[in-house]
């Protein structure tokens, strides 16, 4: 009869276990990040040369006349210099001009004034409480200030700033099960040790000698 290998036991203290731990959990963290990672890599060379990628925005800008009805409402209306617009106004600007307000306050003077700030541009609503003229304008820069913003979470909203901890959670797993796992294989490259203190003394003599 052949006999059978007895299945290895992995104890939790023992090399073998914490080497299969350290190469589950930084794959899983790579697979997830990877493509973040990629996005945040692209986008801190555009970043750091933002001086010298053109850009050519791109300003739409739409006009409407506010009902008199409606004007009457708004006018009669009191409350707070810094508010919310009222639900009917939200609905006729999503009408009329195809933009969502959603629950940003308003500056209300003598004209009502919205600031729609958004990634990779700008953007903003005016009504004259007077005559009720309105005007929104957009201004679009491009694709790589879209994405650059998304880098810097810069007007990006609550979830994108969820996502942002989140990944960045990601990669700290992936950045310290990599240095476990080159702890766990030091011993068989003797190089190791030296190329992880490079990636320190480079940046950190770069910043001590040109950076002021």
């Amino acid at each position: 009869m052949l006999s059978r290998t007895p299945p290895r036991k992995w104890s939790l203290g023992s090399r073998a276990f914490w080497l299969r731990q350290m190469r589950q959990w930084h794959w899983i963290s790579a697979a997830i990040c990877l493509i973040g990672m990629l996005l945040f890599a692209i986008t801190g060379i555009t970043l750091n040369h933002s001086s010298r990628i053109e850009s050519k925005p791109v300003v739409t800008t739409r006009n409407a006349q506010l009902p008199d009805d409606l004007l009457a409402q708004i006018k009669s209306e009191k409350g707070a210099a810094k508010r919310p617009l009222p639900p009917a106004l939200k609905a006729w600007v999503a009408d009329k001009l195809s933009v969502t307000i959603g629950a940003r306050d308003a500056e209300w003077s003598q004209e009502i004034y919205v600031s729609l700030p958004r990634p990779g541009g700008d953007a903003w609503l005016s009504i004259d409480l007077d005559t009720g003229d309105t005007r929104y304008e957009q201004t679009d820069r491009g694709w790589i200030a879209y994405l650059n913003d998304l880098h810097k979470g810069r007007h990006t909203g609550r979830a994108w700033s969820w996502f942002l901890d989140i990944f960045s959670a990601g990669c700290i797993v992936f950045c310290i099960t990599g240095l476990v796992l080159l702890q766990l294989m030091a011993g068989q490259r003797p190089s190791t040790w030296p190329m992880v203190g490079l990636g320190l003394v480079i940046p950190l003599l770069l910043a001590i000698l040109f950076i002021h």
